[in-house]
């Protein structure tokens, strides 16, 4: 508990439930607050609450929208023969930023893990398969993370998938440009090896 009074330990307590804020940065953060004018500061609590109530996901890839389909969705530009697979919006956003893949996505909303009582019923797998069955994909790019549970899901997902004439990839992996071989750990020197490419 703070010992700064009422609505300021309130609000350190909640800045301190954010992922990866600890009870010094929810401090900091709650004293930044008060130093700010009030406009700058009530314009944060409307973001939120404007996020809160206006944000949902896209009906059709579950990505983050403000209507029923996204912005990608929406684009008539993007290739619509090309899904590619990721575990949260937030995944989506970093391959967006690369600006390479110029396909659609389909967000699972998280990845399958036992021991934390996720289920593939918990996902939106179905929705995922029923979409392969209804579209004319030519490729299935399986993006989720290089984890246990993220590979996991990955292999789960490609064998729903593998009754459909779609080929099925996933993102390459291994020794990035410029790293050295030596400070490489096995995963990474695995994957390079079995992702070799012809020169």
């Amino acid at each position: 508990m703070s010992d700064h009074g009422g609505a300021v330990s309130e609000l350190v307590d909640q800045l301190g439930r954010l992922p990866g804020i600890g009870r010094k940065s929810a401090e900091r953060l709650a004293f930044h607050l008060l130093r700010v004018s009030e406009t700058e500061a009530l314009a944060l609590a409307e973001s939120i609450r404007r996020v809160r109530q206006d944000v949902r996901y896209c009906e059709q890839c579950f990505n983050l929208s403000e209507s029923e389909s996204c912005a990608i969705c929406g684009d008539n530009n993007r290739d619509a023969t090309r899904l590619c697979v990721v575990e949260q919006p937030r995944d989506l956003m970093s391959l967006e930023q690369a600006g390479i893949f110029k396909g659609v996505y389909h967000v699972l909303l998280g990845r399958i893990a036992p021991l934390d009582g996720i289920g593939p019923d918990q996902l939106t797998i179905d929705a995922l398969v029923e979409r392969v069955r209804k579209g004319n994909f030519v490729e299935i790019i399986m993006a989720t993370n290089p984890t246990v549970e993220g590979d996991g899901t990955s292999l789960y997902v490609s064998n729903l998938l593998g009754e459909f004439p779609v080929e099925i990839t996933r993102l390459a992996r291994g020794i990035t440009a410029g790293s050295v071989l030596e400070y490489a750990n096995r995963e990474m020197i695995a994957d390079a090896l079995s992702g070799r490419q012809k020169l």
